[in-house]
């Protein structure tokens, strides 16, 4: 049976992933000083046309949290915040710790990893697909200006929080690759398409520097896992899959920067600090004290 997905990038971490009449929401920032562009927000009349919404933040970095995403709830919208267990939540939200699991309805769940930074790694499980966001979850080695000790913290610290991931299905991945690492800075994206297999693998968090996420795309993927580099705010991805077909079609977001297109919602029957010191940067999870 073919499954169906649409994909919507955001901005630096964020996305949204719609199943059905169900919208999940991920780490959604619209940038320092609300620079993002009409055509990459989210806004209250987009959300009306879902049945269910959740809300997931990885943690409390501004750069993942965006506080505007609490105003949504006043508009009366079907929310359901999903946060980590460092973070707190109103009446209406959900806590998740590492290596938790909750269900948020009869077709939806979520499972939260350790993260190498603040927060955790979510797992969603939505009607029979599992699409997985990293969160700040990466192998932080910082390796031009880490000492040898530190780089081995660095990557004890990421293959240790990757551990329990090992065997779960992942159909779609958002996960970090960011360029301010200097060399290999993509090493953590690589260790995880070759030891998980995501069926699709999508690139964020590049620091403005979409060529960046182009060239990983380009060379990252393999016979197990499409690539895909979404580098404009609400460039779309409608993926259609089974077990031995994957189907992608991209859709460039509309010129004129209007609102994001709403697909008609139907059910599914049984989807940063700045500076030239590295290690000044809340991304940096090794303590070099």
């Amino acid at each position: 049976m073919d499954r169906q997905l649409k994909i919507i990038y955001h901005y630096h971490s964020g996305f949204s992933v719609q199943v059905g009449g169900t919208l999940l929401i991920f780490d959604y920032w619209e940038g320092e000083g609300r620079s993002l562009a009409q055509v990459g927000r989210i806004t209250p009349s987009f959300l009306k046309a879902f049945e269910k919404i959740y809300v997931f933040i990885s943690h409390a970095h501004p750069d993942h949290l965006d506080p505007i995403v609490y105003t949504w709830e006043s508009e009366g919208l079907p929310i359901t915040y999903v946060v980590s267990s460092d973070m707190p939540v109103g009446t209406r939200g959900k806590r998740v710790a590492p290596l938790q699991e909750k269900e948020l309805s009869p077709d939806v769940s979520v499972k939260a990893f350790q993260s190498t930074d603040l927060g955790v790694a979510f797992l969603v499980r939505a009607y029979g697909m599992s699409i997985f966001h990293a969160g700040d979850l990466n192998l932080w080695h910082w390796r031009q200006e880490s000492t040898l000790r530190e780089i081995e913290a660095a990557e004890n610290a990421f293959y240790d929080a990757i551990e329990p991931i090992k065997g779960e299905r992942i159909d779609v991945c958002m996960f970090p690759v960011d360029p301010r690492q200097g060399l290999m800075y993509d090493a953590g994206a690589n260790h995880f398409i070759l030891t998980m297999k995501p069926r699709v693998f999508i690139p964020m968090h590049w620091q403005e520097r979409p060529e960046v996420a182009i060239d990983f795309a380009r060379r990252a993927r393999t016979p197990n896992t499409e690539v895909l580099a979404l580098t404009k705010p609400g460039v779309v991805a409608n993926l259609t899959f089974n077990d031995q077909l994957l189907d992608i079609h991209i859709i460039e977001p509309p010129k004129d920067f209007g609102e994001l297109p709403i697909a008609p919602a139907r059910r599914v029957e049984p989807q940063m600090p700045t500076g030239d010191d590295p290690f000044a940067d809340t991304d940096l999870p090794v303590d070099i004290e």
